[in-house]
Order: structure tokens, then sequence, then C-alpha cells
């Protein structure tokens, strides 16, 4: 068969290691013949591919970033759009796309096999929210950097006697915000699944300042919602999917704790920080399984499935099963937040 592979949306690590596995045991096991579309659907609207052989991916699955680039292209809005990949795979004799991607590149992953494009997908997203997965790659090691900027911002916050706000990536749900509050022993950690109450933050703070601890520690998401605000986002444009660029919510967050407790308080926005560099060796396993599912999905022609991690074991899910909903935090990890927190 020959097949093509994409990556859609933002980078994340372990990306490589997907595409390595996948072209790998294609190739060796399959006799397959591989192409990348460039710069995700964008690559595939505008005939941009790459071939993919074995001496292309040697050591790639030890880098992060993808080797493929990326864009967030919505082919579903563009007038002739589902046609024009159609049109696009004919010319160059694809019999199968594999997506990775999160929701929004999955939605097109799903337009298309719904209108005969045999496809799959892989789920791709540093916020590990893709419903129907226990685990993403990349997730792993956004938060091991975001957990050793904690533990590095702790030094200098009880050196100067600060509050630190420390933002972390998180649209919808708090896993990045969770996981590495808690792993960094955050004094306060806030999440886009529970409303922010500025009075219970400043009396968190104010209970360790009254016994001794002169400083604190606040992880939140970039999608929790300020009091009477919502919401913090950079500039009116949203993407091709309808997302707005969200920004700044620790900096607007750290103004209020400073106005209402009287603490010097700063902010540090992680940002793309926590997607950069190269993957764990978790994430680098991880995304080779991924890979390797995927590549028997195309030939088991499981088209309009993607592939999930449940426990230990990798299978697949229908892709509108994987995009109905956002995966979110819920009671259980709530509690390990607040069990932790001081009794204010």
């Amino acid at each position: 068969m020959k097949i093509g592979l994409l990556t859609g949306g933002g980078d994340c690590p372990g990306l490589n290691a997907v595409i390595y596995a996948a072209v790998k045991k294609g190739i060796n096991k399959y006799g397959d013949e591989f192409v990348g579309f460039l710069n995700g659907w964008r690559g595939v609207l505008d005939n941009n591919w790459i071939p993919l052989t074995l001496e292309k991916i040697d050591g790639i699955q030890l880098t992060g970033g993808t080797i493929l680039h990326s864009s967030r292209t919505n082919v579903k809005k563009i007038p002739g759009g589902i046609e024009k990949v159609q049109e696009v795979l004919k010319a160059n004799g694809i019999d199968a796309l594999i997506a990775l991607g999160g929701d929004d590149t999955q939605s097109v992953t799903l337009a298309l096999t719904e209108a005969g494009i045999p496809g799959v997908g892989v789920p791709k997203t540093i916020d590990n929210d893709i419903n129907g997965t226990d685990a993403t790659f990349g997730f792993d090691t956004a938060v091991a950097i975001a957990t050793e900027a904690v533990d590095r911002i702790r030094t200098t916050a009880d050196s100067h006697n600060r509050v630190v706000v420390i933002e972390v990536m998180g649209r919808d749900a708090g896993w990045i915000a969770y996981a590495a509050g808690v792993a960094g022993g955050a004094d306060v950690v806030l999440v886009p699944e529970l409303p922010i109450d500025i009075d219970h933050v400043s009396k968190l703070l104010k209970y360790n300042y009254d016994r001794g601890k002169h400083y604190g520690l606040v992880v939140v998401a970039e999608g929790c919602h300020l009091p009477d605000v919502g919401q913090v986002v950079t500039g009116a444009a949203v993407d091709s999917f309808g997302h707005a660029r969200l920004s700044g919510i620790g900096e607007a967050l750290a103004d209020l704790i400073e106005e209402k407790t009287g603490y010097e308080t700063r902010s540090v926005n992680l940002g793309h920080l926590v997607r950069g560099g190269s993957p764990t060796a978790y994430d680098r396993l991880l995304g080779q399984r991924y890979g390797l599912h995927a590549i028997d999905m195309v030939h088991d022609q499981k088209w309009g499935r993607i592939a999930v991690l449940k426990g230990t074991d990798i299978t697949d899910i229908t892709i509108a099963e994987a995009v109905a909903k956002n995966r979110k935090l819920d009671q259980r990890f709530f509690d390990v937040i607040t069990d932790l927190e001081a009794k204010v």
C-alpha cells in the first residue's frame, strides 16, 4: 500500500516517534510505501509532500517536534476542500491516510472518511484531553518540564518572599496544571474545570505567610476563567477551528492576588516551553506503540477509527467517539488538590 502521513495542530514531543514506528513497521512487515504531507492538512491541499524512507526516519524517534511540520488547517471550511483532498490523494496513488492530531485535526479525518477516503487517526494533544484514551504522548514530557520549572521557581520565590503565579497550557482541561502543580508542591492549583475563587486563593496564601512561609506558588491552566472576566485571550483573532489564542491569565491573576493580599506577586508563562524539546523515554515508547497500532489499523481497514490507550493496552475506537467531547479532570483529581491544600 501507499500511505500518507500528516501531523496537524500544535507540535508535541512524540510525534516523530509515531511516524518512525508506523513507517518502519509498514516497510519491514507489510512492504508499504510512505509519503509525508507537510504542514498538516495544508500540505494535502497543496500537494506538498516528501517521501518517507527508512533512511529519512532513522533516529527521529529521539527528537521533539515533527519532521512533517504542522498547521491548523480546517479542510471542512475551505470551499471544495474535501474534493481537493480526494483529487490529490488519487493523483499520488495514496491508498490510505494516517492523521496525527487532536480533536480538530481528527474532525477533518472523520469528515474525509465519511466522504469515502480511507483514513485512521492517532491522538495527539499536549493537554491530554482527547476522549477515550487514558494518555496521549507528549503529556509526560510536558509535565516533567513544567514540574522542573515549578521546582526552580520555588527557590527564587523563597529568596525574594514573593508569590509567583505559573501559567501552563490547558485550554479546556487542567491535566498539566494538576500534575505539575501537585508534583511540584504548589500551594494553589487552578484548573479550567473549576471556577476560580480569588478569596479562597488569598486565604490559602495568607495561611502560609502567617505561619512563617513567606512565599507562595500558584499553578494555573491557561484556560481557567477569571471571575467576571472569563478566559484571558490575546487579540481578537481566532484560528480556522474558531479557537481564540489563550494567554495572560497568570499575569492577570498575579495582579488580583497582590491587590487582595498585599504580597508582592509575579507571574511566569511557561507557554510553548512545555511542548518543545526531546520527548521523555515514556513518550518515545508510547508514541511508537501508537504508530505500530496505526499501521495495523490501516491493513485491517479500520477506517474512521483512532488508536487509544486503555490501561496498558493500545486499542482503537471510532473517531466520532474521540471528538465528541473533551476528557476532563473529575472529582477524584479535585480531591487530591483539596486534600493537599491548607485548611482555611
